[in-house]
Order: structure tokens, then sequence, then C-alpha cells
């Protein structure tokens, strides 16, 4: 019985697949492609150390990026990949790159997209993860590590429908569960997910492909809309058959799910903080939410 426990033991480790991340310690992952999908977002695609080796990164998490520049000063930004643990061998993150003078408010624009931009193929970029609070368990099962770490976690389960706010490159946790939940269950979550996606104009929309793709895969259980700030002089606004302006309490109730008896409703957030505080969270304080119903990444 010791010998067959201990047999067992060996082939469960053998095929345990190897995780690429590590919490504790930043590792070097090179730099396998570079797909420009518009005027200002790369796709960069990182190979992991072995094509079986699979990232290891929880549902709802990120990874910290790490470089050291000309002057000797170390610079770190989290994101979060558009891929997971179903995809082996490499992982894929979708960037908006700030360039500097661009936007009068950052004339230097984002130091570590600009820096992800420089990069070569072959070039390494250093990686840590996972870290984040929240974490995708199960169908309609979520849990949160408050911010002091001391606290317990907290579980929210028998979630039936999550409404999602995104903006500008926030939405890629969205995507993230939103994979995990449509695609990656193979048909086992039934959970129902409503999105608002707010750009400034509809050139600006991220993986809109594939968003629209899995709206067109899953019509019964995905809901998509987008708001833009403004539409390009020239465009025929009779073709544009979503929202302008900011989001708003009436967006709201028109695109996502509302609180009632007969469902469990959780909302998640990811954009630009002023977007969170002066849109997303007065109007959904104004229809009766808590901060027990929301979740910002």
């Amino acid at each position: 019985f010791v010998v067959l426990a201990l047999l067992g033991v060996v082939l469960i480790k053998m095929n345990e697949k190897k995780k690429a991340l590590k919490q504790d310690e930043f590792l070097p992952f090179p730099l396998i492609d570079k797909i420009e999908l518009n005027h200002d977002t790369r796709k960069f695609v990182f190979g992991l150390p072995t094509p079986k080796h699979i990232l290891g990164l929880p549902i709802g998490q990120h990874i910290s990026f790490r470089f050291t520049d000309e002057n000797g000063k170390t610079h770190q930004r989290s994101y979060t990949p558009v891929t997971g643990d179903e995809v082996p061998g490499k992982v894929e993150f979708v960037v908006k790159v700030y360039k500097a003078n661009v936007h009068p408010k950052f004339p230097n624009g984002g130091i570590m997209s600009q820096y992800l931009d420089t990069l070569k193929i072959g070039d390494t970029l250093d990686m840590k993860g996972p870290k984040g609070h929240l974490e995708y368990l199960a169908p309609g099962r979520i849990s949160i590590q408050p911010m002091r770490k001391s606290l317990p976690k907290v579980f929210r389960s028998n979630i039936t429908h999550f409404g999602m706010m995104a903006g500008g490159t926030g939405i890629t946790p969205m995507l993230q569960v939103i994979q995990a939940i449509l695609i990656n269950s193979k048909g086992a979550d039934k959970t129902q997910i409503s999105l608002i996606y707010a750009n400034q104009t509809p050139d600006d929309i991220l993986v809109r492909e594939e968003l629209e793709e899995i709206q067109k895969k899953f019509p019964n259980q995905f809901k998509l809309h987008y708001t833009v700030d403004r539409l390009p002089e020239g465009y025929n606004a009779e073709d544009w058959k979503h929202s302008t302006g900011f989001i708003s309490k009436e967006m709201i109730q028109a695109n996502l799910p509302m609180k009632d008896s007969n469902s469990k409703v959780n909302i998640l957030m990811c954009g630009p903080p002023p977007m969170m505080k002066y849109a997303c969270l007065p109007a959904l304080q104004d229809l009766g939410f808590t901060e027990d119903d929301w979740f910002i990444f």
C-alpha cells in the first residue's frame, strides 16, 4: 500500500503542469511576437520556458513588469494578459502605447508602454506574479482579498450575472473573466455577462474583434455595449448602434443587470480613476448597489 501510495504521488507530480511565474521573484521572458493592432495599440507575445509550461495565473489576477532605464532607475507596472493557463508555452498582452508629447496632462507619456514598444523579438522582459485581490474560483464564485492582507478573504457565491464596466485598457481583466466563463469552461459555466466598454472613439476600442466574436458565439449569455466620447469627423452617426458620452445611470439601467430578488448580481469594473469616481460609482449607488455588490480591479 505504501509503494502504491508513493507511486500515485509520483504520477500526480509528473502530470502536474509546470508554472512559469514566481510570486516572489522576477524572471525574464523573451518576446517572440509583436503585432500592431492600430496606431497606438500592440499585442506582445512572450514565450514561456518550454512549450509545455503554463503561465500559472489565477483568473482575475495580474502580473508585474519591471525594467531599469538608462539612468539606472527601476520602473514597475501591472498588466493583465489576454491569455492564461489555457494556452501553454506563451502569454499575450494587449497594450496601449501612451507616447510622449501627445496628451498635455501627461507630457512624458507612459513610461512602461513606451519601453515595451522598443522591445525587439528576442529581447526579454522581467515579470513576477500572480498578484491581485480578486480570483474567479468556479461558476458564480469569486474570492476577494481585502487591501489589508491580515483580514480574511471574502467569498461571493451563487452569482448569476456579472455586470462589467471597463474603460480603455481596463478591458483586459474583463476579457480574462469573460473567456474563463464562456470559452474555457466549455459550456459548464452558465453565468450571464453584460459589458459596457468606454473609449474615446470607435477606433480606440481594444480587442473589438475578439469581443464581437464572443458575442456572436454566445448571444444568449454575453451582452456587449460600447460608449465613446465622440464620433470622428465624417463618421456616419447612423452606423453607430451604441452610445456616446460618459457612462450614466440610464446607460447602466439599459445595459447591465439590476439588483432583484430573482438573481444575484455582481459588478466588476476597471478603468481610469476619474471614470470610477465620477461616473460608475455614483450611478451604481443611485441604483441601489453597495460596496458588497461591486469590485474595482
